[in-house]
């Protein structure tokens, strides 16, 4: 199935450094029946895993997973960049391929057992999501499954993840 979000898509040579092919998602956002129909999408597939919560990852995936939580009438939790957020929180480090980097979640954001599902506009190596992953089981929820709008298979985010449902809707 072809999305109509596939061909907005735009490729941005060297950026954000030389030999990087960006996958801009700029004009989905800017076009109301791409943005629409990614949104009616991710919906559905955190209505199959029965979500209690959205997760949203810093910054992209607050944009896909606010409308998803609030159209389930659900939850949304920000997982952001440490020191970000006022509350008493958790975090955790994690790899990247230049260094570390560390983001956090509110402690109390959901109740123990929750079904929890992690929404974010890209799958690249899965560090960021198994981060996400990590806090969510450590506040006590269950990650019910993921869900993002573009995966880059050639960087096998998906063997961080391999314990988990994980939807792609677009794939490079």
């Amino acid at each position: 199935m072809e999305l109509l979000a596939e061909r907005l898509i735009r490729d941005i040579p060297d950026f954000p450094k030389e030999g990087i092919v960006f996958k801009d998602i700029t004009p989905v956002l800017q076009h109301p029946d791409a943005f629409r129909e990614i949104v009616a999408h991710m919906l559905a597939y955190a209505r199959e895993q029965e979500a209690d919560a959205i997760v949203g990852i810093e910054s992209r995936g607050f944009m896909f997973g606010a409308p998803v939580a609030l159209e389930l009438s659900v939850p949304f939790v920000p997982i952001r960049k440490l020191g970000k957020l006022p509350g008493e929180t958790i975090h955790v480090e994690y790899a990247l391929e230049y260094g570390t980097n560390t983001v956090e979640m509110h402690k109390d954001s959901f109740s123990r057992g929750d079904r929890v599902v992690v929404v974010d506009d890209l799958l690249a190596t899965g560090g960021t999501a198994a981060a996400a992953a990590d806090l969510i089981e450590r506040g006590g929820g269950v990650v019910a499954g993921m869900v993002f709008m573009v995966e880059l298979s050639f960087l096998e985010g998906r063997n961080a993840l391999a314990e988990y449902d994980v939807v792609s809707l677009i794939e490079y």
